[in-house]
């Protein structure tokens, strides 16, 4: 068991209360912040939750080949049918983008005429950025630290028609339960679960992606967000797609510019959605989260570090007093973090740390040690 939350963050959360929520900590924040700003030469990259690791051949040789077809326009068609029968879905289920980002710009350009958009924090803040670009009037409900940032759906308003959260969450790394998820589901709201992370979820003796909705198609308005720039390291390929009703992925179809995807990006695409593919990505879900394991470990010993919530994704997120200062020094020390306060609901006292392989995790948690106890 990692250490959990105690002293000011030990009290029972109060009753849910939606207005008090979407008012705490609403302050601004820089949405545009990301991880890889905090990177630099000679760092050692913890701040960008990539998975660091040469492409495999299955994978390499498809996107290599695909360039000698770069005088015809990208046709999206078998990618498309591929990514489908991968969740088990129907083609029209399915529209591919340039990256997860880029299907929250088109969330916020389609649905233009939602009255009431929530976005549920803390998380990544494109979402919210977006919607905000479009001219949405956002509401932010925020999760609370002291229970663990779980999601509670009775906190979202019941009039929300376009509700936007991360599963797993970035930053937190919480995975909710996907009947919780479920239960936001309604007609006339559009429930828009960001999935960029379900592939580096995995449980002892559960098959597949624990509490995804990627395949659900009996949820009204649920539109699934996916990424393969975490396991893949194909942050720079720009790929994701996104699954949902056929009725619903027309809408924000035309709002997508032509080709959007480039024919690299949907050789990619077509390789991670075989069923080598995602063997090997389960097998490296599972090292991930023995690799975790051994952070959060790490972590809990040190003085006055609490690890937020259950960590189950690529990164965790810990509370120390002076964390902002302590990010300051660990760079000094050539170790590149994220900070917290860009994310609505943290503050200077959160930081985020991917995870790495043991080697990595111990040479980086002796510095951190020795920051704390200086």
């Amino acid at each position: 068991m990692h250490a959990q939350f105690t002293g000011a963050f030990a009290a029972s959360p109060a009753e849910p209360d939606p207005a008090r929520d979407t008012e705490r900590g609403a302050g601004p924040v820089d949405l545009g912040h990301h991880g890889d700003a905090e990177v630099g030469e000679g760092l050692v990259d913890l701040a960008v939750n990539v998975r660091q690791a040469p492409l495999p051949s299955w994978l390499a040789e498809p996107i290599t080949a695909s360039l000698a077809d770069l005088a015809a326009y990208p046709d999206p068609g078998p990618a498309r049918a591929a990514v489908a029968a991968r969740h088990g879905r129907e083609p029209a289920e399915v529209l591919l983008t340039a990256g997860a980002a880029e299907g929250f710009v088109l969330v916020a350009q389609a649905l233009r005429g939602v009255r009431r958009p929530v976005v549920v924090h803390p998380q990544f803040t494109e979402p919210e950025a977006a919607l905000r670009a479009a001219g949405h009037d956002v509401q932010r409900v925020l999760l609370d630290p002291a229970d663990g940032f779980r999601l509670h759906p009775q906190r979202i308003p019941a009039d929300a028609d376009l509700v936007m959260i991360g599963n797993p969450t970035n930053p937190t790394s919480v995975l909710h339960r996907a009947a919780d998820l479920a239960a936001l589901a309604r007609p006339g709201r559009v429930l828009v679960v960001d999935e960029a992370f379900a592939d580096t979820t995995a449980a002892p003796g559960v098959p597949g992606e624990p509490e995804s909705l990627a395949a659900r198609r009996d949820l009204p308005g649920l539109l699934v967000v996916r990424s393969l720039t975490k396991t893949w390291g194909l942050a720079g390929l720009r790929i994701g797609y996104l699954l949902g009703e056929a009725a619903l992925l027309r809408r924000l179809a035309a709002v997508q510019p032509l080709w959007a995807v480039s024919t690299p990006a949907l050789a990619a695409a077509t390789a991670c959605a075989g069923p080598a593919a995602v063997r090997a990505e389960r097998a490296i879900a599972a090292q991930l989260a023995a690799d975790r394991d051994h952070l959060i470990t790490r972590l809990a010993a040190l003085p006055g570090v609490r690890v937020a919530g259950r960590p189950a994704s690529a990164f965790v997120l810990i509370h120390r007093p002076g964390a902002d200062r302590i990010r300051v020094e660990l760079r000094r020390r050539g170790w590149a973090v994220r900070r917290g306060d860009t994310f609505p609901g943290l503050g200077p006292d959160w930081l985020r740390i991917a995870v790495r392989d043991r080697a990595t995790t111990d040479a980086f948690t002796t510095v951190l040690a020795e920051i704390l106890e200086a």
